[in-house]
């Protein structure tokens, strides 16, 4: 089973860049993760370096991915930062996001998890099938038919290192199809974006770096005050309906000429 990805991981208008993102690509099997440090407290840049390095170095040493394998791995990556928080005490709150992709080459599955509200989109040829949902205020806003215009609106209520955490979200198995793409990334990567621009893109290219190149030029246009990762993974032989569909879905998320 061919794997195609590509990586953006920027600092936008922020003083650093708090994102962590990292991969594992063996023959049998593959996992990307993306981690954003909680803003507002000391140490989120840590916590994300130290929580996504210790869940592929684990992953590194396993001849093939289990889901229990993999759920180990989180809690080792939660373990580890809540060790580097007693160590020093100006990072005893520190915390991070989890958005991450557990694929299974030899029987061709897949299957993620996350925490906060980094996330992962799941598109099936051409559209989405899939996202995780948030761990945040905003999120529990719109579910419950409120605008999200309150203070502190992203307020997470679920992050590795958090005193509070709760147990990370996991979806199920998936059969993985051909032409499956997925896109694991941070709040400041998909707040500017609408799902319909994320599947028009994904229609008009052949390469998931094009496909982030379209997404960015996108983000662009908007105020960019976050950083903002990605990982766009393509599985197998992108089909005919995630390939240019029209002439307009290309002037659509094109910059305009002079």
């Amino acid at each position: 089973m061919n794997i195609a990805f590509a990586i953006t991981s920027q600092q936008g208008e922020r003083t650093n860049n708090q994102d962590r993102v990292g991969h594992l690509l063996t023959e049998q099997n593959a996992c990307f993760a993306v981690c954003d440090g909680v803003a507002g407290l000391p140490g989120g840049e840590q916590a994300a370096r130290i929580a996504c390095d210790t869940l592929l170095d684990t992953l590194s040493s396993l001849p093939a991915f289990t889901i229990q394998a993999s759920y180990q791995a989180i809690e080792k990556s939660d373990r580890a930062i809540r060790e580097a928080q007693q160590i020093n005490p100006k990072l005893q709150r520190m915390s991070t996001t989890l958005a991450a992709l557990f694929i299974d080459r030899t029987q061709q599955l897949a299957w993620w998890a996350h925490a906060g509200d980094s996330r992962i989109y799941h598109f099936r040829r051409g559209y989405l099938k899939q996202v995780t949902h948030d761990h945040s205020l905003a999120q529990r806003m719109k579910d419950a038919g409120y605008e999200n215009t309150g203070i502190n609106s992203n307020l997470l209520y679920n992050a590795l290192g958090a005193e509070a955490m709760r147990e990370v979200s996991h979806s199920e198995v998936i059969t993985l199809e051909d032409g499956d793409a997925f896109l694991v990334c941070s709040d400041g990567f998909w707040l500017h974006l609408a799902t319909a621009e994320m599947e028009q893109a994904l229609r008009m290219v052949n390469s998931c770096e094009e496909w982030l190149t379209l997404m960015q030029q996108a983000i662009d246009r908007a105020r960019k005050n976050d950083n903002l990762s990605a990982i766009a993974i393509w599985v197998g032989s992108p089909q005919e309906t995630t390939l240019l569909q029209s002439l307009a879905d290309s002037a659509r998320l094109l910059p305009p000429r002079d």
